[in-house]
């Protein structure tokens, strides 16, 4: 039934535009000789309108004038008309040309033809969009009107090209439950315009004037490429409203680069954190990633999984998600199947440091690019769990070096951390030492291109304060933070990932990449900033509580390790470390040692050969969840005492 209707429109249509090309024929003359056309052009318009015809049909075919849904008719389509009408024009012109050379015939009529085929045609397909739209919006009058004193009345904050694709979207979707009042935006050329005839009505500054006007229930963030000052201009304005607010998402979220009424959102704090977008070389990524098997370790984690959600914009030939969680393995497994459709993926459930599963799935799949993303990343619960780090950190990364090796991998990316410089705590040294490790490795072959990228803090990553904050905030407080004048460098996770794929591209003998982190930012300010998005009020409504230093945590974070030479590359947000190596046979003694303290689970011995290894490791007196070797063979002794008395 379908089909039968589709080829009835497809008639109707093409009979519409035979008439329409007489008709743009006809007048040419009209307009040409004043209304009055002689016996001899009646007879060149005999001669010459059934080919014109019959050619333009032609090429309209061949420009897909036939295959679109022009109730859907966009700038696109109209596009396409303008240039099917230039092609016919000036073929047939040049034809005509060619035969006679114009002799009895108006050079002035075809001008006239050409603009007036354009306008006829393009006016039929807008035509067509309109009369659709108008028996849609009748149809839904019709038989849901009741609906229509539901819908909200929105306030837009920005009238850019963000605002005019929602803007579109609500007016295109009757079913959306909203009513767009006005604009918002501090250009001044934009206020007194209108977008889809909605006004623009004045400053983001006048924002409770408008309240007082027209009275909307909800207002809209739509200005994704805000900085942070303007981010926490416009929220402080919406949190005085007393008008619930939304927004959309920032650059570095839209992935896609789609903006929808879909992706409205809460306003988060990595919207106040304002980063500018990332700037991404889309080419040479697709020449890295492009049909290639890609493995992410850590597939299933915050970092892990948003590289996988970007590695796939590439169209990589196979994906290997490897995880030791099942639960994260299945999440991401899941998305990769149904939200983004990528049938060619491999879960491996398993840790890296198992070296009997690692060979085997190496020698099978044989991985082209490797994301090495998996790692103990919490400061306190590695400080208290040592010998977790060694084997998670250490020993695993250096399974997955000698494999990377073995099965000739072509690049392999190190996800580190800030916490690797001057580290003070034992998961920022075992993160140094594995870039030591992949440098010695590095220096030793030229097969493989290896690389190392460094970040600080990420918002949303597993153990970051953020969730901990509003879940503080939801039972009524207090907020705990360390110190008031401790500071982090943040970035969102999906700005995170889009470097660390950014920089697999430059990456040649082991650099160790940075990221450009911006300004750190204070802990305390950020638990203020959180509670007053929450609607609550810091220190009256949410006390925020110190509790001091964590085991193993500093005040301060850097990026850079003294003695390490900073270069620029050609991308502003990254930057390349550079610095002597360490030959791989002095680090054979040190990793021995570490591997005889994790099996006794000696965390003095570990941190003591760390300090060793890595100069600049300040170890930190804490305990660790097990007594030390010593103490526990004394107890034991005890204990076989007493129990050979009680024989």
């Amino acid at each position: 039934m379908k089909q039968h209707i589709r080829k009835i429109n497809f008639w109707i249509v093409l009979a519409a535009d035979i008439f329409l090309l007489s008709a743009a024929h006809l007048l040419a003359y009209s307009i040409r000789f004043g209304g009055e056309i002689a016996s001899e052009q009646w007879s060149n318009i005999r001669t010459v309108l059934p080919p014109f015809i019959g050619f333009k049909l032609v090429v309209f075919y061949f420009f897909g004038l036939y295959r679109g849904m022009w109730r859907y008719t966009s700038l696109a389509d109209l596009l396409n008309i303008l240039k099917s009408c230039a092609l016919a024009a000036f073929v047939s012109i040049g034809m005509l040309l060619l035969v006679n050379r114009f002799e009895g015939f108006s050079r002035s009529v075809f001008v006239l033809d050409a603009l007036l085929t354009f306008l006829f045609i393009a006016g039929f397909r807008v035509g067509l969009r309109l009369f659709y739209q108008n028996s849609k919006d009748i149809h839904f009058r019709r038989h849901d009107a009741t609906s229509l004193n539901r819908r909200k009345r929105l306030l837009i904050i920005g009238a850019g090209d963000a605002a005019e694709k929602v803007t579109r979207e609500i007016n295109d979707n009757k079913a959306l439950p909203y009513k767009i009042v006005g604009f918002l935006d501090d250009h001044p050329a934009k206020i007194g315009q209108r977008i889809h005839g909605i006004p623009v009505l004045g400053a983001i500054a006048d924002l409770q004037e408008y309240l007082f006007k027209f009275d909307p229930q909800e207002i809209l963030i739509a200005i994704p490429s805000a900085s942070r000052d303007q981010m926490n201009r416009i929220v402080e304005l919406c949190r005085a409203s007393g008008i619930p607010f939304k927004t959309l998402p920032g650059l570095g979220e839209l992935i896609t680069e789609k903006v929808s009424i879909k992706t409205i959102r809460d306003v988060s704090y990595k919207d106040l954190l304002g980063r500018p977008p990332v700037r991404l070389e889309l080419e040479r990524i697709g020449d890295v990633l492009g049909g290639r098997t890609v493995m992410v370790t850590g597939a299933g984690g915050s970092i892990g999984s948003e590289l996988c959600r970007q590695i796939l914009r590439f169209n990589p030939g196979k994906l290997i998600l490897f995880d030791a969680s099942e639960e994260n393995l299945y999440r991401i497994e899941m998305e990769v199947l149904h939200e983004h459709g990528f049938r060619d993926y491999v879960t491996v459930l398993g840790k890296v440091q198992d070296k009997e599963l690692l060979h085997p799935v190496f020698r099978h799949y044989r991985p082209d690019v490797v994301f090495h993303a998996a790692a103990y990343k919490h400061v306190p619960m590695v400080e208290r769990n040592p010998w977790e780090g060694i084997y998670n950190n250490v020993f695993a990364t250096k399974r997955l070096i000698e494999a990377s090796l073995q099965f000739e991998v072509g690049r392999f990316i190190l996800v580190s951390t800030d916490k690797a410089v001057r580290p003070t705590n034992v998961m920022g040294a075992t993160k140094r030492l594995t870039e030591i490790i992949m440098k010695a490795f590095c220096n030793e072959n030229e097969r493989t291109k290896f690389m190392a990228v460094r970040f600080g803090n990420v918002l949303g990553s597993s153990g970051s304060v953020i969730p901990l904050f509003r879940r503080q905030i939801e039972l009524g407080g207090p907020v705990t933070v360390t110190h008031p004048e401790m500071t982090r460098y943040f970035m969102s996770i999906e700005e995170a990932a889009q470097l660390i794929l950014q920089a697999a591209t430059m990456g040649e003998r082991g650099e160790i990449f940075i990221l450009e982190m911006g300004t750190p930012v204070r802990i305390g300010q950020m638990a203020r900033d959180l509670i007053r998005l929450c609607g609550k009020e810091p220190d009256t409504e949410i006390e925020i509580k110190y509790t001091g230093l964590r085991p193993g945590e500093k005040m301060y974070e850097e990026l850079i390790t003294e003695g390490e030479g900073i270069v620029p590359t050609h991308h502003e947000k990254i930057l390349v470390l550079g610095g002597p190596g360490v030959p791989l046979a002095e680090l054979q003694e040190p990793l021995a040692k570490l591997k005889e303290h994790a099996r006794a689970h000696d965390s003095e011995g570990i941190k003591a050969e760390l300090r060793r290894a890595i100069p600049e490791y300040t170890p930190q007196a804490t305990e660790s969840i097990l007594p030390q070797p010593n103490a526990r063979d004394k107890d034991n002794d005890g204990a076989d005492i007493q129990l050979h008395v009680a024989n």
